[in-house]
């Protein structure tokens, strides 16, 4: 340790460059007069930061004296809510370690973890604190509850001077988000193999009794949605769609939703008139919900879950319909129901991809979840028989327009009206139009054997997989 003189400069070699210049300088000019000012100025400079910057300072950093590079920058404030994390970046200098406050002001469980590693789940309302690094570069934190970083839910930790770019492929800042090259793809010419079973369309008549007490348990499970292809699917009681329930005008419904998920789950039912914010909460897993309305309205009405990414839980199988019947509604020989939906393949085995489904960009459309599955199981129908076809477009996104080959509709109810009923204007619809949460039904007969395809006349969207077949007879 150097000590230094009263009154005098420090006893180190920065002490003694003002004396080391002066003589030197004198020494040159007696001894080169030809030598200009400016080159002996240059030389001496060379010399000043020899002396002055030495390759091993204190801590190994290459440090002015008496200055050193900062080791912990913080604590920055960071606020979770239900899909942002604010502010969305921080900037911080090369080589520093991060304390983080970061609190949950949402109202669903949210975390942050520094490359996705971890995954303390933070309720609403608490916080915790967090110190990261040392960082050389830029790097990403993110919320690890499905959909959340995909919707926004993360932080960019800058480093300064770091010209790499962190946000390549989360769809934050505008990137694309989950695209992934692994992602799974349908052969549309593929079979199903043997044993596969289609969701079964047909729809019984409203059963007996005004009270209905239905319970729906929500489940994460495997599933195949095209032949070969397999998703994570969010499911109500375990099938895509969900249970199709029935009623009548005047009659309650208690529903009890069981959730036993991962993450939190909710469920939305537009036949009801209820407060949002107490029936359609979201719960979390193991929780339960009881909710009860009566169905005052007729028509076909859409059921989803509701929590945030909403189009993400829908996407991923979370959707249904519920009948009220209209009063007088007149008995027909078969009933069946189609739900319209999208697919968004993530990789095999895992839930859709969020990006795709952002971008309005579905790698299929289908009828009751999976692929073009009513040409490999037509559906029977007598020859003659009066058939109603109830419809409801889950999307999130496509537009349906229900048609079927070689047959005309004579009756039309859609949202809750009759367009169109038989009489003696001999009036006659050729397709049913529908926007996402939308319903309705037509009627009508074959009347010839034969295999009657029918489709979403979007026709993009039936080579994509929303098209099937009516059979008639042995054709």
């Amino acid at each position: 340790m150097s000590t230094q003189p009263a009154g005098g400069p420090p006893r180190t070699l920065a002490g003694k460059i003002p004396a080391i210049l002066t003589s030197t300088l004198e020494f040159l000019r007696s001894r080169m007069p030809a030598i200009t000012s400016a080159l002996v100025l240059g030389l001496l400079l060379g010399m000043v930061i020899v002396a002055v910057v030495p390759g091993d300072g204190p801590a190994g950093r290459n440090t002015a004296a008496g200055q050193t590079a900062p080791t912990t920058v913080g604590p920055f404030d960071i606020e979770l809510g239900d899909l942002y994390v604010k502010p969305s970046s921080i900037t911080v200098p090369p080589g520093a370690t991060v304390t983080l406050r970061v609190r949950n002001a949402g109202k669903m469980d949210h975390s942050l973890e520094l490359d996705g590693t971890g995954g303390q789940l933070l309720k609403p309302g608490e916080e915790t604190t967090v110190t990261w690094g040392p960082f050389t570069s830029s790097v990403q934190a993110w919320c690890t509850v499905a959909g959340h970083r995909e919707s926004g839910m993360v932080l960019d930790i800058l480093v300064a001077g770091d010209a790499g770019d962190t946000t390549g492929d989360t769809g934050h800042s505008g990137h694309s988000a989950g695209a992934d090259n692994a992602n799974a793809t349908i052969d549309f010419a593929a079979k199903p193999d043997e044993g596969w079973k289609p969701y079964d369309p047909s729809v019984a008549p409203a059963p007996g009794g005004t009270h209905h007490r239905i319970t729906l348990t929500v489940r994460e499970e495997e599933q195949e949605v095209a032949p070969g292809v397999r998703q994570l699917r969010w499911t109500f009681n375990g099938t895509v769609p969900g249970p199709i329930l029935r009623g009548k005008v005047g009659d309650l419904f208690t529903i009890t939703l069981v959730n036993e998920g991962t993450m939190e789950h909710s469920i939305d039912f537009h036949a009801s008139k209820v407060a949002p914010n107490v029936e359609m909460r979201t719960i979390r897993p193991g929780e339960r919900l009881e909710y009860q309305f009566k169905a005052n309205h007729a028509g076909i009405y859409y059921y989803h879950c509701g929590a945030d990414p909403m189009i993400y839980h829908i996407t991923n199988g979370m959707y249904g319909a519920l009948i009220v019947d209209p009063p007088g509604l007149e008995p027909v020989a078969k009933e069946i129901v189609l739900v319209q939906s999208e697919v968004f393949l993530g990789p095999q085995g895992k839930p859709g991809d969020l990006t795709k489904m952002h971008a309005e960009q579905p790698d299929a459309v289908v009828f009751n979840g999976y692929v073009n599955q009513y040409l490999h199981a037509p559906i029977k129908i007598d020859r003659g028989e009066r058939v109603r076809v109830w419809l409801v477009n889950a999307g999130p996104n496509e537009i349906s327009s229900f048609h079927v080959i070689g047959t005309i509709f004579d009756t039309v109810y859609k949202e809750g009206a009759y367009l169109l009923r038989p009489d003696d204007t001999r009036g006659g619809s050729q397709a049913l139009d529908l926007m996402p949460a939308q319903g309705g039904f037509v009627e009508f007969t074959l009347d010839r054997d034969g295999t009657y395809p029918f489709v979403t006349h979007k026709m993009a969207s039936a080579h994509k997989g929303a098209i099937g077949l009516f059979q008639v007879g042995a054709a």
